[in-house]
């Protein structure tokens, strides 16, 4: 129990240095950055699986500059006081309290970040799109993203954990026009060439009940890039991908995207694609529940095992994303092949501003979507509801569906099973 006094001790020290409270990379924080920030310290319960644990929750982000992180303690103990079982039994348990370093934001010069991985993607998300390393609490891991953008040239990488075997995803790019005479001529002279390699070096990533040996599965890309209008407040560009899961099919997507700066008071993100699918290719094939989907011991069976029961689709994707003020974020994308149905995936993001003391949030992310509000074991979702009867105080409760291989006892199970997490709290949020 020292080592969690030395923690708490450490953490609410960290309340006389300036938090920012946007340093989550998501789609909506890259619109609109917030100054300033909050600690937020939470006393409550936490209901999981029909158990009930008192919890301690300390959760701030600190930003110095283009330096930031952020921690993620809970403490959980039943009803006898003690630690909830698991929680707090391997180093990568103790070291994912930290939630996550990073240095500048995706896009500058030089970006890193090391910790959680929220929405992950490289390029133009072919492959590697709206990943996330931390499945559930008790599925979360250490990976880092690392990107140098030199201008003329550059590259994207991630890797999802660092204590083991994960997905590294490299993509290098380079704007040959600015290598040439042409270097000054307006829009084009950004057209953009790119190759991307992502593999998973899981052993169960392309685990087959044939093929057992643990290869992994790789996929690789190619894609070209052509601004169209390239303005201050609006900017919008062509791009064409092709991606090859090896052993497996291919696909290509068409698509554009547009990004509209209303002076701070609108902003308005999107993109519309074709999708022209072979057999054996999904689209995006490392998304938000990759982890979940990666390998079901129940049965043995890996997510690559179905691509051999994929047929040649022509399909669509679209996303917006829309922020007012900077105080209300709308993230919303769906894609889908044309003519079949329960084969829609959805991911969706909603952050509203502050209203008479009322606080909402909430994420969702659903693959073969038949019915989009129906939770299910393809479903992940997060609302979280509060009201602030004073600045610097909170009651709230947190509402979470997430996937566990973890039974009540701590134990590994051999299947995934869905986890349903309810936390009402009370919160101090200190405001800076």
């Amino acid at each position: 129990m020292k080592i969690f006094k030395c923690i708490i001790i450490l953490s609410i020290a960290f309340m006389f240095i300036n938090y920012s409270n946007a340093q989550q990379k998501d789609a909506a924080s890259k619109i609109a950055e917030k100054a300033g920030g909050s600690l937020p310290i939470g006393l409550g319960a936490t209901f999981i699986d029909g158990e009930t644990f008192y919890l301690i929750n300390i959760t701030p982000e600190l930003a110095i500059g283009n330096l930031g992180f952020g921690l993620d303690l809970n403490l959980r103990f039943n009803t006898k006081g003690k630690i909830r079982p698991g929680d707090y039994e391997k180093f990568e348990d103790y070291l994912r309290i930290l939630r996550y370093v990073r240095w500048a934001q995706k896009g500058d010069p030089f970006y890193i970040r090391v910790g959680q991985l929220d929405y992950s993607l490289l390029g133009h998300g072919s492959i590697i799109y709206n990943y996330r390393n931390s499945a559930s609490y008790d599925l979360r891991k250490t990976g880092i993203e690392l990107d140098l953008n030199f201008e003329k040239y550059g590259f994207e990488s991630m890797y999802s954990d660092l204590t083991g075997r994960g997905i590294l995803g490299l993509r290098g790019y380079v704007k040959p026009l600015k290598l040439t005479p042409m270097a000054k001529v307006p829009v084009i002279n950004n057209f953009e060439v790119g190759f991307t390699y992502a593999r998973d070096l899981h052993r169960d990533a392309d685990f087959t009940s044939i093929d057992s040996s643990g290869r992994g599965l790789t996929i690789i890309g190619f894609d070209l890039g052509l601004p169209v209008i390239s303005y201050p407040i609006f900017k919008t560009s062509l791009y064409l991908d092709y991606a090859q899961i090896i052993h497996y099919g291919h696909g290509t997507t068409m698509g554009v995207n547009m990004n509209f700066s209303g002076l701070g008071l609108l902003n308005i993100r999107g993109k519309y694609e074709l999708r022209f699918n072979g057999t054996q290719f999904m689209p995006a094939y490392f998304n938000a529940l990759y982890e979940k989907d990666r390998f079901d011991p129940a049965i043995r069976r890996s997510k690559s095992e179905g691509l051999k029961n994929v047929a040649s689709t022509r399909g669509y994707y679209g996303e917006i994303i829309l922020s007012v003020l900077g105080t209300l974020n709308i993230i919303t994308g769906y894609q889908a092949p044309f003519n079949n149905h329960n084969q829609g995936m959805i991911h969706s993001e909603l952050q509203l501003p502050e209203i008479a003391g009322i606080v909402l949030r909430g994420a969702y992310d659903k693959t073969n979507v038949g019915r989009v509000f129906v939770l299910d074991n393809f479903s992940i979702l997060s609302a979280e509801i509060g009201y602030k009867p004073m600045p610097y105080l909170m009651v709230s409760t947190l509402y979470q569906r997430t996937f566990s291989n973890r039974g009540p006892d701590g134990k590994p199970l051999d299947r995934y099973v869905a986890q349903d997490r309810v936390e009402p709290k009370v919160s101090l949020v200190f405001e800076f």
